[in-house]
């Protein structure tokens, strides 16, 4: 693990434990000995797509969320602690033994020789769509409140299999918890704008 890896691993463990969920610890035991989710990319290609992006990208939508609580347009609101943090560092767990590392031929546009490369490819064991999927995985550890499922189901937006193909419900979702619109408007913030500035460094 790289520097940066073990400083989110440990943030994020750090903050899970101080849910107070029957069986939390249950939960941060799986994602530290029993999967790939400190290691595993966030994409094959596109944000995080480098081995660790998976809990790279989890913080930065956790930070993204705690600003985007301080707007006034949610301040009205009432949201727990533990919901933000299982929200936000969670809803992702959908892509933990999700990406397969392979390798590809890749010109080298300085040699113009062809070169291995790493390569992340899709090897979807548990094909239950994504953030329902992440609900359903996070709940055989602990038991999530209704805020949180939908929070977690609808945090892809118009990004949603669901959303693109006709369906209505993520707009009454986002109505009944705000929470679940706040959610998206981080990762989307997280994806498009914190890690975008890390990339153009």
């Amino acid at each position: 693990m790289t520097e940066k890896t073990n400083i989110n691993k440990s943030s994020i463990t750090g903050l899970l434990k101080t849910v107070e969920r029957a069986n939390i610890l249950n939960l941060i035991e799986w994602l530290e000995k029993d999967s790939d989710f400190f290691i595993a990319p966030a994409s094959t290609h596109f944000h995080g797509s480098f081995s660790g992006g998976l809990a790279e990208h989890s913080y930065n939508v956790y930070q993204c969320l705690c600003s985007i609580l301080y707007l006034k347009e949610f301040q009205n609101f009432k949201f727990k602690d533990d919901s933000i943090l299982i929200v936000s560092l969670l809803n992702n767990v959908c892509k933990i033994n999700f990406y397969k590392e392979t390798t590809r031929n890749v010109k080298n546009e300085i040699t113009g020789l062809w070169e291995k490369q790493p390569y992340y490819t899709v090897e979807d064991q548990e094909p239950y769509g994504h953030g329902e999927k992440s609900v359903m995985m996070i709940e055989r550890f602990i038991k999530l409140t209704d805020e949180e499922k939908y929070s977690i189901r609808w945090h892809m937006g118009g990004f949603d299999e669901s959303v693109k193909g006709g369906s209505f419900a993520i707009g009454k979702a986002y109505e009944k918890y705000p929470l679940a619109l706040a959610l998206h408007l981080a990762d989307m913030m997280a994806t498009y704008i914190t890690e975008n500035k890390e990339v153009k460094k």
